[in-house]
């Protein structure tokens, strides 16, 4: 079963893309980024706040489709500053406790300016 994943807790997509793709037990999110779904407006913040943001925008879309952290299987994670690394990897770790194969690296520049953007791959 395929199935394209939506739901109003997490921001809408801003462009011709999906928030998350079901097909068959695997989950692909879209990239995620600091956006607060309630009025789809870029929160800015440093990168503890974003990525907290981007934390709760994931978690709403696994829950939608049934998943949660632990079916995380790979995350890509794309920083704009690496100096933000461990950062970012102190406020990761405590949603990915089961500790998924992962991707990180430094994109020039995100969405929105975005210092943070997380996709993820989960399975059933």
């Amino acid at each position: 079963m395929n199935k394209i994943i939506y739901t109003k807790n997490a921001p809408d997509a801003i462009g011709p893309y999906s928030q998350a793709y079901l097909c068959g037990n695997t989950l692909y999110t879209s990239g995620q980024i600091a956006i607060n779904p309630e009025n789809n407006e870029f929160i800015g913040g440093n990168i503890e706040e974003q990525t907290q943001r981007v934390m709760k925008n994931l978690k709403a879309v696994l829950n939608e489709a049934g998943f949660d952290f632990e079916d995380v299987v790979k995350t890509t994670c794309f920083l704009k500053n690496m100096g933000d690394f461990q950062k970012f990897n102190e406020i990761y770790g405590k949603y990915f406790t089961s500790k998924p194969a992962r991707s990180c690296v430094a994109a020039a520049q995100l969405p929105k300016d975005a210092l943070v953007e997380v996709e993820v791959i989960a399975c059933k």
